[in-house]
């Protein structure tokens, strides 16, 4: 299923119950999805950018910085993903090795 789409001079992206929505009412939970699922599904379509498709300015505008983002971050996904891994690989091994430091250790100041 393509998650954006240009039709009619409008651009779309594909909402949460399977509808398309203009590009104008997307909302962050709405971009916070899109890039959940341009990192974990195999195939993601996309239209590709296209000025002269775009009547609306507006639709235009948020499109193509949409478009942008997920498309290159689709390209850097394998780049994203190893890098997420490795951030937290270390804490996972010291976790895994003695499980019971995290349960042991004293409440964090941070907040203070």
């Amino acid at each position: 299923m393509k998650r954006l789409k240009i039709d009619e001079g409008k651009g779309y992206f594909l909402g949460d119950d399977s509808e398309d929505q203009p590009v104008d009412k997307l909302t962050k939970e709405d971009l916070l999805r899109m890039v959940d699922l341009t990192l974990n599904e195999d195939e993601i379509l996309f239209d590709d950018y296209d000025e002269d498709s775009l009547h609306n300015q507006a639709h235009r505008i948020i499109y193509k910085s949409v478009y942008a983002k997920l498309h290159s971050l689709r390209e850097r996904r394998s780049e994203f993903v190893d890098e997420s891994e490795r951030l937290f690989l270390g804490e996972y091994e010291a976790y895994r090795v003695n499980p019971a430091v995290e349960e042991n250790s004293p409440p964090s100041n941070q907040g203070l």
